[in-house]
């Protein structure tokens, strides 16, 4: 069975799979640069390589696995969930609805790699939120992200791009001001549970692999969780209540 680290460690045979990317948007082309940590299947860190060769379909089936994170930020008045519509422009994924934010803490950040706490992926969520939904990093402060646990999971693109990630799962409860970037935010709306539920089953409606994997195992009993009686603090929503309901000292595998 071929690993990650034998991935890494036996290019010499075969070099991994590239593409002419002069065909995709010159923004989002340019953000294939970036470094993802590249890790093995315990979340360990073993290396680092651009985004580009990390989602690759051809390199992602010789088992070129990274690290990620997904964001999920409800509005702690009324507990609805801020959701985003992928740009056209998004090179994986495009158009798709899923959670707050979705991306990478980055090689190219020294504290995006600190493990202790996930200091580093909630940087790079603070990061990210900025970056794509324009808000500020002022109102989404590290130590507020609650995290909860991490998945493993692989999910194919359109053939040529895919994710395969170990993917860090922070909820977060704040009022932020959203100003998107429409390079890469379609749309965006704060819905309710019963909201997301029916937009799930709208064919009209697209949705990122990894949001409804954690959908459909995770989000709506950690959500119901959220909105309990005895979590609240003075009666507002609060994601750091969540503190101890999951062991997230382990990866989840999903498919």
């Amino acid at each position: 069975m071929t690993t990650t680290s034998t991935v890494l460690t036996d290019t010499a045979a075969e070099a991994f799979a590239s593409i002419d990317l002069s065909g995709y948007d010159k923004t989002q082309s340019k953000l294939m640069d970036e470094r993802c940590i590249v890790v093995d299947e315990n979340d360990k860190a073993i290396g680092a390589l651009d985004k580009k060769t990390c989602h690759l379909m051809a390199n992602i089936n010789r088992g070129l696995l990274h690290r990620a994170f997904s964001a999920f930020i409800f509005r702690p008045s009324d507990g609805r969930l801020l959701l985003q519509q992928r740009a056209t422009e998004k090179i994986t994924f495009p158009d798709m609805w899923t959670n707050t934010c979705c991306s990478h803490p980055l090689e190219d950040f020294e504290q995006e790699k600190v493990e202790k706490g996930q200091v580093g992926v909630r940087i790079a969520a603070s990061r990210k939120l900025e970056h794509e939904l324009g808000i500020p990093q002022s109102q989404t402060p590290i130590n507020d992200f609650q995290y909860l646990t991490k998945i493993h999971y692989l999910a194919p693109s359109n053939g040529v791009w895919g994710e395969h990630e170990i993917d860090y799962i922070l909820f977060f409860t704040g009022d932020v001001t959203v100003t998107p970037n429409p390079n890469e935010i379609r749309d965006y709306r704060y819905v309710s549970k019963d909201e997301l539920k029916a937009m799930f089953e709208d064919p009209a409606n697209s949705f990122t692999p990894w949001f409804k994997l954690i959908a459909r195992d995770f989000l709506f009993g950690w959500w119901d969780e959220l909105l309990s009686p005895s979590r609240l603090v003075d009666g507002i929503i609060s994601a750091k209540r969540l503190d101890g309901l999951v062991d997230g000292s382990k990866v989840v595998k999903m498919t």
